[in-house]
């Protein structure tokens, strides 16, 4: 009797097999505003975006942490969050959340 493998895409973050419709839309939007938060910290009249898409990203990637089932979520999540950090961080440093 032959055996057919299940094969994974090689990019996923439902290592388990199972969806996780809640825990992936928490990685994708800390995903952008950490995207965000990064790339607009080089920009140093822009602190009002990088800081607050930044403080976003931290409050979406803690919250994801805290609900993450697989290692590929917290991988993510955890890169993003970073990113995430280090824009709030240059954006408080540059002039804060109100100027």
């Amino acid at each position: 009797m032959a055996q057919t493998v299940h094969r994974m895409p090689a990019l996923t973050l439902n290592t388990d097999g199972h969806p996780h419709p809640r825990e992936n839309t928490l990685v994708g939007l800390t995903a952008v505003l950490g995207a965000i938060s990064f790339i607009t910290s080089f920009f140093h009249n822009l602190h009002l975006l990088t800081s607050w898409t930044g403080l976003f990203g931290i409050v979406t990637g803690l919250l994801g942490m805290y609900v993450s089932v697989t290692t590929a979520e917290r991988f993510v999540l955890m890169v993003t969050l970073g990113a995430s950090a280090i824009g709030f961080y240059l954006g408080i440093a540059r002039g804060g959340l109100w100027g």
